[in-house]
């Protein structure tokens, strides 16, 4: 039986509509490590614990086992549907099929309504799940305002339609937001990117909460099992940051929690994964608990490596110099380069 947290004690963000959601979720991508069964059980863990915000995507390739774990745990009486927030994600392959693709994802998880859905990634760049690091898709393209419109219109239109509550953009930076919040009817109530101490994206975060966007960082805590695709040797391990190591070694817990607790006390939500039970409950306990002090944020503030891990090398389009085109760096220098990641290193 699986620890239990009350859920009303889990700090809370405010969406611009001021509904408020936990501060904290679970991430359910397993990394290419993991399969559905054991995602899965951890999600039923976890709501039995405590948790509260299910992070989902149709590319992990989970979602119908997630889904029968959810039955699951309404027959039991355990959670209702309306005390969770399910989030889910439009995958590349389906931009101009939008609806489907959510309606896929509802039946799968056994739900008439999601509470929030993602544009996974701002780009119809499709690359087989659990492909090498190297695969390239000879379609693949540049950023387009107007492509990106139209997939978000037809999310707009999944508002309309009641399948869901919220929609929300991911992996987005400051020139590709600028672009498109104007033209947006909807506005997004939240955007995932990739966040923590090594990480922190400092002017996209601030950006986001400017315009009344929720931020939620995935790979809180610097995603130590991410798939050998996305890893490469200038990488930096969170956990073994000296700040990180230093100030948990001052409270007495894990170097993961140190992140965790950043991440809240900063004001995002971080959707950390992980499918042992000690390890999510810790996770989700540690943010009620023995907050870092003005100081210790302060001196993970000042130790940020501007170091992306997940550079999404994959979505690459023909012609394109390197992972950095993604991400705008050459017109908002908003990510560390690769000579900045080494140089942290050294």
């Amino acid at each position: 039986m699986s620890e239990r947290i009350d859920p009303g004690r889990v700090p809370k963000r405010t969406l611009y509509t001021g509904e408020e959601i936990p501060a904290i979720g679970l991430g359910t991508f397993g990394s290419d490590k993991y399969n559905g069964e054991q995602v899965s059980k951890a999600v039923y863990g976890a709501i039995k614990s405590g948790y509260r915000l299910i992070d989902c995507a149709s590319v992990y390739q989970n979602e119908d086992q997630i889904g029968e774990v959810l039955k699951k745990l309404f027959e039991e009486k355990a959670v209702t549907r309306k005390e969770l927030f399910i989030t889910s994600k439009v995958w590349n392959d389906c931009h101009r099929q939008v609806v489907k693709s959510c309606k896929k994802s509802l039946a799968d998880l056994g739900l008439d309504m999601l509470d929030l859905y993602f544009v996974h990634w701002p780009f119809p760049n499709y690359h087989a799940p659990g492909c090498d690091g190297d695969a390239r898709n000879p379609d693949s393209k540049p950023f387009s305002i107007e492509e990106f419109m139209d997939t978000w219109r037809q999310c707009e239109q999944l508002v309309d339609m009641g399948l869901v509550r919220y929609i929300g953009m991911s992996n987005m930076t400051i020139p590709k937001l600028k672009a498109v919040l104007p033209l947006c009817r909807i506005r997004p109530a939240a955007l995932e990117l990739e966040c923590h101490p090594g990480f922190q994206q400092q002017e996209l975060f601030d950006y986001a909460l400017e315009q009344g966007i929720c931020p939620i960082g995935y790979c809180p805590l610097g995603s130590p099992s991410r798939p050998e695709r996305d890893r490469t040797p200038e990488d930096i391990a969170d956990t073994q940051m000296k700040e990180i190591v230093e100030i948990a070694k001052a409270h007495q817990v894990h170097p993961a929690l140190v992140c965790l607790k950043w991440a809240v006390q900063r004001g995002q939500i971080p959707i950390p994964f992980s499918v042992k039970e000690p390890q999510y409950v810790s996770n989700l306990k540690c943010i009620m608990e023995d907050p870092l002090t003005e100081e210790e944020m302060k001196r993970i503030a000042g130790a940020d490596k501007g170091c992306r891990l997940v550079k999404g090398q994959v979505f690459l389009w023909p012609g394109a110099s390197g992972w950095e085109d993604l991400w705008d760096v050459d017109g908002k220098q908003i990510t560390g380069s690769v000579g900045e990641c080494l140089k942290a290193i050294d």
